[in-house]
């Protein structure tokens, strides 16, 4: 596997989002498939592995931190705070909450360093702009956090390149995580150059569409967890308008040798070098085909051709619902 630099790391131009084996896609999987899963990354040559506090309501920085604690030298591992679950009616159920006040964030990672059984995290993120603290606050307790050896780099998630700014003022952001793939372009409006600028890693999760761009998908055999189900691009008429790109794509992935998964990785590494995607699967047959996208060469053409095919305009249904859309910071097509 090739490798990508991510502020102070050198890592896999490839890396593993981990959040899938526990969360948002269904019922989890089994505690021994989940290792096979990330043991076979590790095989794979995968060194970057991220989690967060919210995925399965702390069950991913669990499993994550069980299996690869053994491997931590040779791993960077990222995880995320300002999102976590909270019983706020005193009924055991936990909700999901935004939360980027500074002792919070304190106290997240306190917890979430037992949980990953380390000294240290890599790379932290702030999951979700708090739009009640000011950035600067959030990024302040971080700051704090690497100063005290806690973490070593700031990373945040789903913010507009503004806020981005102001962030790197008060302490150097290390990456930007947000959904990007041929057919989510957000951060193409400002976000990717502000990184580029930056000197910041831009790490792209769901880099094949949610699943989408691997294949056909069944909606109605979406388990009654599964995320998809709320968002607009899987309602049955804009997923039966949206399918009839995948043809067309899947000939082009064809002419390019690869599997469509593939493509859509390969479309994003060559897209910029700054770039990092991270897929997530619970097959290790799926992990493998995704991490062989990086010896997957695509020409001007071919590239031209994809962008024509897949994007903003010819996607139908904003990507998240109008709820979902109101927590990021991305900036947004008009």
């Amino acid at each position: 596997m090739k490798t990508r630099k991510l502020g102070p790391f050198q890592v896999s131009e490839i890396g593993l989002g981990c959040m899938n084996l526990s969360h948002a896609y269904g019922a989890p999987v089994s505690a021994e498939q989940a290792e096979r899963v990330l043991l076979s990354a590790l095989d794979a040559g995968v060194t970057l592995f991220d989690t967060a506090a919210i995925y399965g309501f702390t069950a991913n920085e669990k499993l994550v931190g069980k299996v690869l604690k053994q491997h931590r030298q040779k791993i960077t591992l990222a995880s995320k705070c300002g999102m976590t679950g909270v019983d706020v009616n005193g009924d055991g159920k936990l909700v999901r909450i935004i939360d980027g006040r500074p002792d919070s964030l304190r106290k997240t990672c306190e917890e979430a360093l037992k949980r990953l059984q380390t000294d240290v995290i890599d790379l932290y993120y702030l999951h979700r702009w708090d739009k009640k603290v000011p950035i600067e606050d959030s990024v302040g307790a971080l700051s704090d956090l690497v100063r005290q050896g806690k973490i070593q780099t700031i990373g945040l998630s789903e913010v507009s390149a503004s806020n981005l700014r102001k962030a790197h003022a008060v302490h150097p952001i290390t990456a930007v995580q947000t959904e990007y793939s041929l057919w989510t372009r957000n951060p193409e409006i400002a976000v990717l150059q502000a990184c580029k600028e930056l000197g910041t890693a831009f790490v792209a999760f769901s880099p094949v569409a949610r699943g989408f761009l691997c294949g056909e998908l069944d909606l109605n055999a979406f388990d009654a967890k599964d995320i998809r189900k709320s968002m607009p691009r899987f309602t049955p008429e804009n997923y039966a308008a949206n399918l009839k790109l995948f043809a067309p794509y899947q000939k082009l992935a064809q002419e390019a040798g690869c599997s469509p998964a593939q493509l859509a990785l390969a479309w994003l590494l060559h897209k910029d070098t700054h770039i990092i995607p991270i897929p997530g699967t619970t097959s290790g047959p799926h992990l493998r085909d995704d991490m062989s996208a990086s010896n997957v060469k695509l020409s001007l053409d071919l590239i031209e051709k994809l962008d024509e095919l897949v994007n903003e305009k010819t996607v139908h249904g904003s990507r998240y619902s109008a709820q979902s859309n109101s927590e990021v910071d991305t900036e947004n097509f008009a």
